[in-house]
């Protein structure tokens, strides 16, 4: 009975959810919302468990002194000030339990937790993804290597549309006449990115739909049982 009633009010849920996609009228349309309601309460609890259990394993990890437990604690010390400054003086729109912190704002121009977010959370978060880009950069060399037919295709497709985003492309093609514009790389490159590209997306779009659907049916008929912690 334990793992019976969560596959019952998976069933019901996921039934209540598909038929008001057809039928979005009363009582369908009040069961939704109040199914959102929930959903919204219960990820709040899922967050905070999540914090906690974040505490946790980094606690431990800085305990046993394991191999780099400083960046542990380093996040650790981030996490408890970004919370603390958010708890006690708030967000922009919000106030926090002392208030909107207004001797601070006139000190440093904004909220603690604020300024935080603008001049360390971002410039970290910026580098992170610029690190990046010499991980694509070595992907899209390996890519490129001339080994089949379809390399040569990602090659020649990568090198056009490339081209055509600068102005040394544009010199390249400029001499083409009237007639022959579709060949100018800038054209070229738009044509490429406007349909080959978007067929392409759209195809990949409607496979993951597709796995999406799946996915949601073995969950609602009871087939796929990983959330409830194994097939046992």
């Amino acid at each position: 009975m334990k793992r019976n009633l969560p596959l019952i009010f998976a069933f019901l849920t996921g039934f209540l959810v598909v038929i008001s996609e057809f039928i979005p009228h009363r009582p369908f349309s009040l069961m939704i919302s109040t199914l959102q309601n929930w959903f919204l309460i219960i990820s709040g609890f899922a967050i905070l468990l999540g914090q906690i259990s974040l505490f946790q394993a980094n606690l431990a990890k800085i305990k046993q002194k394991e191999s780099g437990w400083y960046f542990y604690l380093a996040g650790l010390i981030s996490f408890m000030i970004m919370l603390l400054t958010g708890l006690l003086w708030g967000t922009q729109e919000y106030k926090g339990i002392l208030g909107h912190g207004t001797h601070l704002q006139s000190l440093v121009g904004s909220k603690p937790f604020d300024y935080l977010f603008d001049f360390a959370y971002m410039p970290l978060s910026a580098t992170m993804f610029s690190l990046l880009a010499f991980f694509i950069a070595s992907a899209a060399y390996r890519a490129f290597i001339i080994r089949s037919f379809e390399s040569n295709l990602l090659m020649i497709t990568a090198v056009i549309v490339i081209l055509g985003r600068t102005s040394f492309g544009s010199m390249l093609t400029s001499w083409l006449p009237e007639n022959l514009r579709f060949w100018h790389l800038p054209n070229l490159s738009d044509f490429i990115m406007e349909f080959p590209n978007s067929a392409a997306q759209r195809a990949i779009m409607i496979s993951a739909a597709l796995g999406i659907i799946g996915s949601s049916l073995r969950i609602i008929l009871g087939i796929e049982r990983s959330y409830l912690g194994g097939d046992k």
